[in-house]
Order: structure tokens, then C-alpha cells, then sequence
């Protein structure tokens, strides 16, 4: 039993405006001064729901997005901002010659919501994403750690069961394949949850990458139930504990949601934004 908002767009998009403007912006903000004109780019931007906040404070923006019917979606959702000439929409890949020669250093801001887990050779796209930065520029991430109860993104089955069991993403590839494919599942949802099966990433490997290339982490928060869980499900958001969130490996399978803030280290922040021990 898929959620609705797999399935309602326009209940997507608000459900992630309102994410983004209540939980994403002011832990950005905590560290790094949002202000009018800043060129701002959102990878994986789906309908555009976590940039259309960032477009109200008057920020200029990109979003980038594999899939042309959300980048169309997005179009309809955010005209307003397309027309005035404030937000571009690109159904491209982000690694495309043609893209890197025309946005080398160009962003103050790259938000990757819920995105990294998505995407294939991670360590590459680290490194990557300096060449698009502006000195002093920024990148937030937030995504569900790998082990997490629902991490494999089991939530999108129609199977009720499935939709609902926690850590079954976590058997073996052919016991997965088999499970899914007894329960009913299609092949498109099969293929997307394999694929979502190589691509997690849990925190120490994260922690590992950016580490490899050089970026210092300006602030990282755990939380124990996702933000996001507030708009579907009515859960109040609660931070992981200082305890749990200490415990390396352990802290993947119990923490739903992380957000951090990098830079590459050796680019100094704006003069005006004061530095931010991480939580």
C-alpha cells in the first residue's frame, strides 16, 4: 500500500514546501545566511516543492531532475517563478559536459533532499560538486541512513505488508528479489528498490566520503523521526538523542532522517556569516 503522496503530485509538492520552509531553511540558516539574489540549485528536484521556499525568500534557482514529467510538473507548480525568470528547470544529468561548462562555480547553495541515496558513485559526486561551487558556497543533505527501518524505501510497495515491514531491504539481493516479486510487487517497483538496494548509503559512509574530499561539516543533526513524517503522517519530529547519534553503526538502524551543511575546507564562509559548531 503505497502512501498517497506516491501517487498525488500536488500533495507531494506541498507536503516538501512545507518541509522545506519549516525544517530545511532555518537548519541552513543556523550557519549560513540565505539572502535575496543568491544563486541556489536543488539536485534531484522532483516538483520543486523544497525550492519554492527558497524562490519566495528571493533566492535564483536551478533544479536539476532525470525525469522530464517531474521536471513538467514542476514547470506548472512553480510558473510563476519560471516566468519571471527567477527559477530555471533542466531535465538533464548533472554530469552532462555542457552543464558543468556553463554553472563552474556558479551556486552559493546545492541542496540535495532525500537525492544522495538515489545516486550512483556517490564518491564521485562529491568531488563533482565542488566545481559547481562559489567560493564560500555551501550543500545540504538529507537523507534516510541505509539501515534505517524503512531505508530500502520498502514504503512504496502496494503489497500492505511490505509497505509497512521494517528492514526487509536489508536481506540478501535474492531473497529480496523473491520476497518482493511473491508479494505482487511490479517490475518497475522491483527494479526501483534493487536499484535504491545498491545506492544507500548509511552515516559513516557518508561521513567517509566527504571526509576523502576535504569538505568540513559546518553543522549535522539526527533526528530520530523525520521531519517530513509531521506533514504525512502527523508525527512530531524529535532529534535523535546526543547519545544514540554518538554510536557509530548502531545510530543507521535507529535514526530516520540526517541533515548536514558542508563546505570544502580552505573556502571561507561569507564575512557575514559566523561559523557553526555541528550539533
Amino acid at each position: 500500500m503505497s502512501l498517497a503522496q506516491h501517487s498525488d503530485t500536488a500533495l507531494r509538492f506541498r507536503q516538501q514546501e512545507e518541509n522545506s520552509r519549516a525544517y530545511v531553511i532555518p537548519f541552513i540558516e543556523e550557519a549560513f545566511a540565505l539572502k535575496p539574489g543568491m544563486q541556489v540549485m536543488e539536485i534531484g528536484c522532483g516538483e520543486g516543492g523544497v525550492l519554492e521556499p527558497f524562490l519566495a525568500r528571493g533566492c535564483r534557482a536551478v533544479g536539476i531532475d532525470l525525469e522530464p514529467g517531474r521536471i513538467a510538473l514542476a514547470q506548472q507548480y512553480l510558473s510563476s517563478f519560471v516566468n519571471n525568470g527567477q527559477l530555471r528547470l533542466i531535465a538533464q544529468d548533472i554530469y552532462a559536459v555542457d552543464f558543468l561548462g556553463e554553472f563552474t562555480h556558479a551556486f552559493d547553495l546545492i541542496l540535495l533532499k532525500d537525492a544522495i541515496e538515489h545516486i550512483p558513485q556517490q564518491e564521485h559526486l562529491m568531488g563533482y560538486l565542488k566545481q559547481l561551487l562559489k567560493p564560500g558556497g555551501v550543500i545540504y543533505l538529507g537523507f534516510p541512513p541505509w539501515y534505517m527501518p524503512h531505508g530500502g524505501h520498502q514504503q512504496i510497495c502496494r503489497n500492505k505488508l511490505l509497505s509497512v515491514f521494517p528492514y526487509i531491504h536489508l536481506l540478501p539481493v535474492s531473497l529480496y528479489k523473491s520476497l518482493l516479486k511473491i508479494a505482487g510487487e511490479n517490475a518497475a517497483t522491483v527494479t526501483e528498490l534493487l536499484e535504491i538496494k545498491e545506492t544507500g548509503i548509511s552515516i559513516e559512509r557518508f561521513e567517509r566520503i566527504i571526509k576523502q574530499h576535504n569538505y568540513a561539516v559546518v553543522r549535522k543533526r539526527f533526528y530520530l523521526i523525520n521531519p517530513i513524517y509531521r506533514f504525512k503522517f502527523g508525527w512530531k519530529p524529535r532529534v535523535q538523542s546526543s547519545l544514540i547519534a554518538s554510536l557509530p553503526f548502531f545510530r543507521n538502524f535507529v535514526t530516520t532522517c540526517v541533515y548536514y551543511l558542508i563546505r570544502p575546507e580552505g573556502r571561507s564562509a561569507p564575512a557575514d556569516v559566523a561559523p557553526s559548531a555541528p550539533d
